[in-house]
């Protein structure tokens, strides 16, 4: 299974901000070994830049989100068809933050993910609890029906293309991350919670930085990273990605 880092850069960078990220990261990692994939996930407005920059490179390139329809009257949404036309071949799902600022339902994610399977796109699917659910003891059963809920209907064939992210709401963008040996044994119970998970990547979010990745990244059931602040800065970026393979 190969190890999957994905850079998440939410609402950041505008098109010229992404060529000059680029001109600096993709030269650092130009040597990346077989056994692992970076998907960078730019705002919508960037994605065009992006695209021809990482043309030709290993990099892959990821959408923040769609939605579910292929065409309609939805004012300021995207479809799948917009960003394959444009190269991305990934796109992150039922974010913590598209569910809590956006009202984001687990309906929508599943409707959402059976789209991204058929036109072709690998969905990252987010899940996580807030801190009250941990506090309470429920951080286990939250993110089980989560993923239950985002893969209702989802067969074992097209399982095999997705990517699960583990991203404890109460660690994200706060610097306080979620002890590396607990991060397991949650993504193990969610792995353990359906048979066809067993080789599905699961990637750990929440204030993943260079410095801790490696602490992440040895553990069995952690399968890489899905990082949003630490993915800013290109030097960073690419030294973090470093650091996950060493491990």
């Amino acid at each position: 299974m190969p190890r999957i880092v994905v850079g998440n850069w939410k609402m950041h960078k505008t098109a010229a901000q992404t060529a000059a990220f680029l001109d600096v990261f993709l030269p650092q990692v130009t040597a990346l070994p077989p056994a692992i994939e970076v998907v960078l996930a730019p705002p919508f407005t960037a994605i065009p830049e992006a695209a021809r920059r990482l043309h030709g490179t290993r990099v892959r390139l990821g959408a923040q989100t769609m939605h579910w329809e292929l065409e309609g009257a939805f004012t300021g949404e995207i479809s799948a068809p917009m960003l394959l036309e444009l190269g991305v071949t990934h796109v992150i799902l039922g974010h913590s933050e598209r569910r809590a600022l956006f009202n984001e339902t687990d309906h929508a994610v599943n409707l959402k993910v059976h789209t991204a399977l058929e036109q072709g796109l690998t969905p990252i699917i987010a899940l996580g609890e807030t801190l009250a659910e941990r506090k309470a003891g429920t951080t286990d059963d939250r993110v089980v029906a989560q993923s239950h809920a985002a893969l209702k209907g989802v067969s074992g064939d097209a399982l095999r293309r997705v990517i699960i992210a583990y991203e404890p709401i109460w660690a994200i963008g706060t610097g306080e991350n979620c002890d590396p040996g607990e991060a397991d044994r949650v993504m193990g119970t969610i792995r353990a919670s359906r048979t066809e998970l067993a080789d599905t990547p699961i990637l750990y979010g929440g204030s993943m930085t260079p410095s801790n990745v490696g602490a992440y990244a040895e553990r069995p059931n952690v399968n890489g990273g899905l990082v949003g602040g630490a993915s800013l800065d290109p030097e960073g970026f690419a030294r973090l990605i470093a650091n996950a393979v060493r491990s």
